[in-house]
């Protein structure tokens, strides 16, 4: 817990996110490998230390699941308060309306801002059923227009979908509100909730692709 993360005066904003991510990237091996522990001592989080009779446990190393149950609960803290960090830090890099300091957009990616109408960047072609897009509606061949904060603007290259992705990574159990456009133009408001453990791959269970404009 208290996490200090370094700063330095050249740092962009693109910058601060990539070492969010590391950052995010270490505390769930760690978190991984507290869990690896519990589950090695045939333990959980609640599981009982004492046998019957109110004696220690003989068949587990009680210190070893004290500790890791410790730690499991401070590293959960950590890991959603460094979310909440990034997908702040995510908005000042990828919307351009949040901040003064987003980082400069190729002139062609200004058409989908925020101060002007909103222009499909991606496109649904998968949406598994039971899935969290599932309950939420979205379709297949919906047009994506806005996913949370980000837009069309929030995409330096039309080819790649990666700020989505960095997005989704930190809003796990966390509602994001989309506009979508479907069938003949009708524009629909959705939002879901990113989650493991719903039976399938991934956290949204669908597939988005950029959007070519075709």
């Amino acid at each position: 817990m208290g996490m200090m993360i370094p700063s330095r005066d050249r740092d962009t904003p693109a910058d601060r996110v990539r070492s969010l991510m590391t950052q995010k990237e270490n505390i769930e091996a760690e978190l991984d490998a507290q869990v690896s522990i519990l589950k090695a001592n045939s333990s959980t989080l609640n599981s009982p230390l004492v046998d019957a009779d109110g004696f220690p446990r003989a068949d587990i190393d009680i210190w070893a699941v004290r500790h890791a149950r410790v730690r499991i609960i401070e590293l959960r803290n950590d890991l959603d308060a460094l979310r909440d960090t990034i997908a702040t830090a995510l908005q000042v890099v990828f919307d351009p309306a949040t901040s003064a300091k987003s980082e400069p957009l190729a002139p062609q990616e200004n058409a989908g801002s925020s101060d002007g109408p909103l222009v499909p960047f991606a496109t649904v072609n998968g949406v598994a059923p039971g899935s969290p897009a599932a309950a939420a509606g979205l379709l297949r061949e919906d047009l994506v227009l806005s996913f949370g904060p980000l837009t069309r603007a929030s995409f330096p290259s039309s080819l790649s979908l990666q700020p989505l992705a960095e997005f989704v990574s930190t809003r796990e159990n966390r509602q994001i509100a989309i506009k979508v456009l479907r069938g003949s133009g009708e524009t629909i408001d959705l939002s879901f909730t990113p989650r493991s453990g719903w039976g399938g791959r991934g956290l949204l269970g669908c597939h988005i692709v950029p959007y070519n404009g075709s």
